[in-house]
């Protein structure tokens, strides 16, 4: 309930932990997993309860309500547990929470009988300032599949520090294994050896196209918490890991340590960052909306609407024409945004293009890669809906760009 109200209020599911400090780390997974849950059905939920209610009740009672629905329906709660719960919570609130004791009875011992009304209610829509630019570039049925992916939640993905290497989890065509979610990391074999790290599939996707080779001279902008930095410094690369927060630095070098693989890091804004010579490459994983990772957050879609589209374009434009410029002929600059929204991707491949006639994009390898991730511009694609069968991944955009020379 801690958590579903921090979402109210505009934090994200990992900001909200800050209030769960007094429960165990068990406690606080499985608060976290019930508070996702919750969110990402949170139309189904809806349309139980819509039968049930005159009106809608206030905002913490509805999460609470919400809560227990989601419970009985999507996580095989025992209905007497859940509704005893759900009213003792109520109870134990103020006044006004505790007048709404015997509605939240009455309406959950109903709501645990609509199972069929839960099967039959359409997954949570996009927002409309996110939705109607996918639909405008990818079509309706498209977006509808992504909606049903992000409902479906995401797996966790290990990325092997060296191929072949014993990862637990199964393999994925692109070179990644996945385990259930929830899957304790640090119990796992090899862990405590560094034979991998958590990342997604589609997080691993960027340097697999800029393809670094041992010896070269690379940098890694914006490069915290670390993985891509990993994966080019597991290539033999000679790596520079550049980021704007010292904290998140630090917790990019002790990933580093414990892998056993080695980084420069340098704290600063990678727009004033200049490297002592051109360089042979450049990852550049910019910020963004981050709309491409609503399956394993879903709280996004309640905490942005849209406004920072603009801004966050801008800078990217920024850094893409900054990366450009540390290139030596020839160099390669990969672009990657985690984001679903045309602005940030292909929109953003189309004005950097107009901008620098001295890049060209270099397209994958047909044979490398799945042909529905290519974009007619060159460049990947990833989608939420992708791998059905594998459990999806993350939405990615990801671009390679070569100097003429």
């Amino acid at each position: 309930m801690r958590l579903l109200a921090a979402v109210r209020e505009g934090a994200t599911l990992a900001e909200g932990e800050e209030a769960l400090a007094e429960l165990s780390p068990a406690e606080r997974a499985r608060a976290r997993r019930l508070a996702a849950m919750t969110l990402r059905h949170r139309s189904r939920s809806e349309a139980v309860l819509a039968g049930l209610i005159d009106r809608r009740p206030r905002p913490e009672v509805m999460d609470l309500l919400q809560l227990a629905v989601t419970e009985m329906l999507a996580g095989a709660e025992a209905p007497h547990g859940a509704v005893n719960a759900a009213v003792a919570l109520a109870r134990s609130g103020g006044a006004k929470a505790k007048a709404a004791a015997g509605m939240v009875n009455a309406v959950l011992r109903r709501a645990a009988e609509g199972q069929a009304a839960w099967e039959e209610a359409a997954p949570p829509r996009l927002p409309d300032w996110l939705r109607r630019p996918v639909v405008a570039e990818l079509g309706e049925e498209i977006a509808a599949a992504i909606e049903a992916a992000h409902e479906r939640g995401a797996a966790l993905d290990l990325t092997p520090r060296a191929p072949g290497a014993p990862v637990p989890g199964e393999a994925l065509p692109t070179g990644s294994h996945r385990l259930p979610a929830g899957t304790q990391v640090t119990a796992l074999p090899g862990y405590a050896e560094g034979d991998w790290w958590v990342q997604d599939a589609a997080a691993a996707l960027p340097v697999r196209l800029l393809a670094p080779r041992p010896g070269e001279v690379v940098a890694d902008l914006c490069a915290a918490p670390g993985g891509k930095t990993m994966q080019l410094a597991a290539a033999g690369a000679l790596v520079t890991a550049i980021d704007l927060s010292p904290q998140r630095l630090a917790r990019l070098a002790e990933n580093l340590s414990r892998v056993g693989l080695e980084a420069e890091t340098v704290a600063a804004d990678a727009l004033d960052w200049a490297p002592p010579a051109a360089l042979d490459a450049v990852l550049l994983d910019a910020p963004c909306s981050a709309t491409g990772t609503i399956r394993r957050h879903p709280e996004l879609p309640l905490i942005r609407d849209g406004a920072m589209i603009p801004e966050l374009v801008r800078l990217q434009a920024q850094l893409i024409d900054h990366a450009a410029g540390l290139l030596k002929p020839g160099g390669r600059l990969v672009y990657a945004v985690c984001s679903l929204h045309p602005a940030e991707g292909e929109r953003q491949l189309e004005a950097a293009l107009a901008r620098h006639p001295g890049l060209a994009v270099e397209p994958p390898d047909p044979g490398d890669w799945p042909a529905e991730w290519i974009t007619p511009q060159g460049a990947i694609r990833t989608r939420p809906d992708h791998w059905p069968g594998l459990g999806g991944l993350d939405g990615f955009f990801i671009a390679r760009l070569r100097t003429r020379g």
